[in-house]
Formats: structure tokens, C-alpha cells, sequence
């Protein structure tokens, strides 16, 4: 045989050189919790070894998220009080404004990327503003906008609307320039489908709609051509990078982005990807170190250049062990 694929498996070193995909740590988004309160550092049922944090105990998990080697965080918001309108989205003092003024005065060199949705902070645990038992698309783009400039006014160094209203990259670029925010990068959850694999994110963020759900517009896990026209519509609207949501099921959908837009393409491995996981390691049915690899460099492999996980700080290990990367 004169072809034999086998000649570059059979040394590590020689493995490492011929590798098509690269993995390194500052391409991973460790997702974070803050929760309203004093003294809160508590373990997520669903989602053993994560945790929620109140903004005074923000600092120790931020440490030891910087010392691992991952420098981008994504906040996610647990307001003391909600209302209709998700008010504390935008408040000068809430959760996210605070936690923010705090991360940037004890961690700077870390990147802060914020999650701009209202089903965090809406009564009704909807993603926008309520017209009767249906969410007002057009009346969410303002409140989602005012949302977006309230995180950047207080330090974010990147926004990214999760809301799928339609519209929304265009109204938060447009309010972020006006204001003179024309350098802060919009990461757009563009493909996020409406996904059985949130479940353990809603328990985490207190997020659960009240009633119905989000298939109005979140997207039908059976279609691909919307996804792409998705990714279009917010690339012209002023979108920095384009997400797809969640990452383990939708690999597909990843590659038919990367292979639409020439935007750097993120991909979210949701809390039920870490969940399923972590119970099955748990069990000792899977090896967790492994599958935690493969599954990363399986989104990379089709295309994404960022991967929020919540398995960032081992990751970042496991490329200095080089087991990745």
C-alpha cells in the first residue's frame, strides 16, 4: 500500500502537529450566575458545581475563573424583584449593574460579556412585554435596547440579546451609537432553537415562563433554511457575532452558519448538555474528562470559533494537560 492514513496517528507529537482543529482558552465563555442578596454563594441543584453568587461573593468566583486561564464571562441576572414590564433589567442599581461595577473594579483584565433578556427579570418569565397572553414584539425592542445600554453604561464590554424578538441587533446598535458606544461588539443569539435542553438554565436563573412557552419566537428545532435567514437578518442589522444555541444537537447548524457569514460564529453547550453529562458521570457510565473534549472540539470542529460552557475552567486544564488544543 502506498497511502496509509495511519503514518501520522502514530506518534503524540506528530498527532498534535497534523491536528485540523485548534482549541485555546481564549476562545471560551465561562457563563456566570448573580443572584440579589449578601453572603450568596449556592449550588444549582440541576447543575452540580455550579453556582449562584451574590454581587459581594462575585469576586471569588471571578478569581478563580482568571487563574484557570479563561478571560471572558458571560453574567447572567437574578433580580430580588420582578414585574411586568422587567424593569430591573434596565435599572441603574440592578443585578447586572452592580455585579458589573464590582467585576470591573476587582478583575478589569477580564472580558464581560452580558445576557440581554427580560425573562429573568419579567413576572410572567416571558422573553419581552405582554399584549394580553401574547409577548409584543415591537414593544420589546425599546425596553430590550434601554436594557443593552444600561449594561455597557455600567462596564460591559460586549451585549448579547438572547430574546429572538425580531429586529432586536438593529434597535440596540442603533441606541449604543447614539450614545457613543459605536466600539461595543453585539453578540447575537441569532439560531437559538426552542430547546428541551434549558430546563436546568431556568432553574438556575428563577426563568420559567408562568405560562405557555417560548416557541412564538424561539426557533422550531426542525428547521435549518430559518436558522441561516436568522444569521443574515442580523448580520445586516449590525451584528458582531453570530450564535448558535445550544451546541451538542445543532453541530449541523453551526456549520451551515460558518459557511453563510464570514462573522465569527459562537456556540452555547446549554446547562442540559452539561447536566446530561454530569449525571451520567456521576453513574460512572462515561468517562467525564473525555466527553467533555470531544463535545468541545466537536462544536469547534464544525465551525464555532467561541464556546460558552459551563465546563470552561476544566477545559482550560484540559488544554494544559494537552489533552485538547
Amino acid at each position: 500500500m502506498i497511502k496509509r492514513p495511519r503514518r501520522l496517528r502514530s506518534n503524540e507529537n506528530l498527532r498534535k502537529m497534523v491536528r485540523e482543529t485548534r482549541v485555546d482558552k481564549a476562545s471560551l465563555i465561562y457563563p456566570v450566575f448573580v443572584k440579589d442578596g449578601t453572603g450568596i454563594q449556592e449550588e444549582i441543584p440541576s447543575m452540580k458545581g455550579q453556582y449562584r453568587y451574590s454581587v459581594d461573593r462575585l469576586p471569588f468566583a471571578l478569581e478563580e475563573i482568571g487563574k484557570s486561564g479563561v478571560s471572558s464571562v458571560m453574567l447572567f441576572g437574578i433580580p430580588g424583584y420582578k414585574d411586568e414590564k422587567g424593569s430591573q433589567a434596565y435599572a441603574q442599581d440592578g443585578i447586572i449593574q452592580r455585579a458589573l461595577c464590582e467585576a470591573k473594579r476587582e478583575f478589569p483584565d477580564l472580558y464581560y460579556i452580558t445576557d440581554v433578556c427580560l425573562c429573568e427579570y419579567t413576572a410572567h418569565g416571558h422573553c419581552g412585554m405582554l399584549c394580553g397572553q401574547e409577548v409584543d414584539n415591537d414593544a420589546t425592542l425599546k425596553v430590550l435596547a434601554k436594557t443593552a445600554l444600561s449594561h455597557v453604561q455600567a462596564g460591559a464590554d460586549m451585549v448579547a440579546p438572547s430574546d429572538m424578538m425580531d429586529g432586536r441587533v438593529k434597535a440596540i446598535r442603533e441606541i449604543l451609537d447614539e450614545h457613543h458606544y459605536t466600539g461595543t461588539p453585539i453578540m447575537s443569539y441569532a439560531v437559538k432553537y426552542a430547546s428541551g435542553f434549558y430546563a436546568p438554565f431556568r432553574d438556575a436563573a428563577d426563568s420559567a415562563p408562568a405560562f405557555g412557552d417560548r416557541r412564538s419566537y424561539q426557533m422550531d428545532y426542525h428547521n435549518s433554511r430559518e436558522g441561516i435567514k436568522e444569521v443574515l437578518l442580523d448580520e445586516e442589522e449590525g451584528a458582531d457575532i453570530i450564535m448558535v444555541k445550544p451546541a451538542l444537537s445543532y453541530l449541523d447548524m453551526i456549520a451551515k452558519v460558518r459557511e453563510v457569514t464570514n462573522l465569527p460564529v459562537a456556540a452555547y453547550s446549554v446547562s442540559g448538555e452539561y447536566a446530561m453529562i454530569k449525571a451520567a458521570a456521576e453513574k460512572g457510565w462515561i468517562d467525564e474528562k473525555n466527553i467533555v473534549c470531544e463535545t468541545a472540539v466537536a462544536a469547534f470542529r464544525a465551525g464555532a470559533q467561541s464556546y460558552l460552557t459551563y465546563y470552561a475552567k476544566e477545559l482550560a486544564g484540559y488544554i494544559d494537560e494537552g489533552l485538547i488544543g
